[in-house]
């Protein structure tokens, strides 16, 4: 029996990974498993010796990853996009977010804001904040988990609003999205896919990482919030 591989990567990539699973095992009958955390806390992991056969990532932790000789020189490739959006609890009001100042207007109006600290849009919102001079304002009613789905807690009615990645908030049943931040001040999170130096199935991790990035798996990437990478 084929060993499952094993695949390590951040938050926002855990709903089309488990979207595109049993599909990957109907066209070859392997199986692969995923180990899911924070972006910031997953590259600890991963330095720290946490390995497996493929990691997806930021393109930036990648291209470190692969110098430390981590990943497998040459096997890393572009991955998906995503962007940051906002949510409020399902049925509440939608504030005006289409441009930078009805955004700022909606941050400052809010009773509070939620954002995770370790994750890649999380760790945007406290700089993007500061760019558009509110920071000392939003500060006291900020509430922060340091990674995960925080719209889970726009969802119980612990925040009124929450910024993070829309492929995340849309995994979060209880919220509507209100839509992306202005492409002012958009950030756009781009992913890559490598395979660990340590893999013991190379050859199976990537044809693993060819099914993720074929046209017939962008469907499930549109599904959940995110964007495919041009392969």
């Amino acid at each position: 029996m084929k060993d499952d591989l094993k695949i390590l990567t951040s938050n926002s990539s855990r709903t089309v990974l488990d979207g595109l699973a049993s599909a990957f095992e109907r066209a070859g009958g392997r199986r692969y498993s995923v180990e899911f955390d924070s972006a910031k806390s997953m590259l600890a992991r991963i330095v720290g010796g946490e390995t497996g056969d493929i990691v997806i990532l930021g393109t930036a932790a990648l291209a470190d990853l692969e110098k430390l000789g981590t990943v497998r020189p040459g096997s890393r490739r572009p991955f998906a996009r995503s962007r940051v959006g906002l949510a409020v609890r399902s049925g509440a009001a939608r504030p005006d977010i289409s441009t930078v100042d009805a955004f700022k207007r909606a941050l400052l109006d809010a009773k509070s804001v939620a954002h995770t600290v370790h994750g890649a849009s999380g760790m945007y919102v406290p700089v993007l904040l500061e760019r558009l001079g509110i920071a000392a304002q939003v500060k006291p009613k900020t509430i922060t988990r340091p990674g995960g789905y925080i719209g889970g807690v726009v969802a119980s009615g612990e925040a009124e609003v929450a910024v993070q990645q829309i492929v995340e908030l849309k995994a979060v049943p209880g919220i509507d999205i209100v839509g992306p931040l202005p492409d002012e001040i958009q950030q756009v999170i781009e992913t890559a896919a490598g395979i660990f130096s340590s893999s013991s199935q190379p050859d199976a991790a990537e044809e693993l990482i060819r099914f993720l990035l074929s046209p017939a798996a962008a469907g499930v990437f549109r599904e959940v919030g995110l964007e495919q990478a041009a392969t």
